[in-house]
């Protein structure tokens, strides 16, 4: 164990840390381990805490970290709103300008892609220190591992104070115990996630910087306060996912219907979460009954529990890279207009096990 010597700007006594992320990446483990990793192999004094909602898979999930000096204290237990570094786990989450708040000089980013960096000019804020981004889905997918341990090895690179030994023995710790089996899928994924994070420079970032400054409202992280609040306290946007568009949800995989097959058991639409089936007055086998017409994708994540469920394989799991204009895309025929609008949410953590270079088939498999 060694001493790290901090790379700490201005005042700040501490280098601190923000994670955003949503349920089911693991940032929450992997705050634990970076506050872990500060204290028994840094020779820092550190702390770590999230801050989440239901612990649903989707939903917002913020991780703060804090170090400093052995011969100090940490004492504030505020989350951290100027981060040293701001760890986005995936592009989605970029939409949200609260994502960025509180990045100034100091700052770097790393940003987990889903794409073509290209996808996030425009997003990134101007005056920061430095931005990277790392493929850590693919990367994840790959190697058999999770987004978390692979942002954990990118982490490790930009930070420069950690020893990849280092970050590796403390996933051997956490991880090796008590999934022995998926320790050398991790171990792999810290060691691609620290060699293939690659830094925004050039032209790329000069535009994302450009085009970002104009974007109003990332200096704070809430826009309402005592002072801003609605009159009444009334909450305008209401908690309603009729909505919400959960596409940024799905991690690459989406439900094919193959209407020909289906003989409108009606099982996916109870196995649906989010009502995203849609069923009307028909005729099947020239019986008056419900009848599937189609899906709303508005509002599918991507868990694909239709597809297990169905039993005559009428829905098959397609890569919605293969598919950008789906069949049967049906907007919800309950609403009362199609909204001109739809409200963006963050990725969920829908990361198969297996690779997703995997061969096409029609037979109930995939598409």
């Amino acid at each position: 164990m060694g001493k790290a010597k901090l790379p700490v700007n201005g005042s700040s006594e501490y280098y601190e840390i923000r994670l955003e992320s949503i349920g089911g990446l693991g940032a929450n483990l992997c705050g634990k381990m970076l506050g872990e990793l500060g204290v028994k192999y840094l020779g820092l004094n550190s702390s770590s805490f999230s801050s989440y909602g239901s612990e649903k898979t989707g939903t917002p999930v913020k991780g703060f970290i804090r170090y400093c000096d052995k011969d100090r204290e940490i004492r504030v237990h505020s989350p951290v709103i100027s981060p040293n570094l701001l760890v986005v786990f995936h592009q989605a989450l970029l939409k949200d300008e609260s994502v960025l708040a509180g990045c100034g000089e100091n700052t770097e980013i790393i940003v987990g892609l889903d794409g073509g960096v290209n996808e996030i000019s425009g997003q990134i804020p101007g005056g920061i220190k430095a931005c990277y981004v790392i493929n850590a889905q693919q990367i994840a997918m790959e190697t058999h591992s999770r987004i978390n341990v692979v942002m954990l090895g990118a982490m490790a690179k930009v930070m420069g104070f950690m020893e990849l030994e280092d970050v590796n023995q403390i996933c051997g710790d956490t991880l090796g115990k008590k999934y022995p089996d998926a320790l050398q899928g991790n171990l792999e994924g810290i060691r691609r996630g620290y060699e293939e994070i690659k830094e925004l420079t050039g032209s790329v970032s000069e535009f994302a910087k450009g085009t970002a400054e104009k974007a109003p409202g990332r200096e704070t992280a809430s826009g309402w306060g005592y002072a801003t609040a609605p009159e009444g306290g009334i909450n305008p946007r209401f908690g309603s996912s009729v909505v919400s568009d959960l596409s940024p949800s799905r991690q690459g995989y989406i439900p094919l219907f193959i209407k020909e097959r289906c003989i409108n058991c009606g099982l996916c639409d109870s196995t649906c979460p989010d009502m995203v089936f849609q069923f009307v007055p028909g005729k099947y086998k020239d019986k008056e009954m419900m009848v599937n017409k189609g899906l709303d994708y508005y509002h599918c994540k991507g868990c694909l529990r239709c597809v297990e469920v169905c039993p005559v394989n009428a829905l098959v799991r397609g890569l919605e890279a293969e598919h950008p204009h789906k069949e049967y895309f049906l907007p919800n025929k309950d609403l009362v207009r199609t909204p001109d609008y739809y409200l963006k949410t963050g990725a969920d953590g829908y990361v198969t096990s297996e690779s997703y270079l995997t061969e096409k088939r029609m037979g109930g498999g995939e598409v």
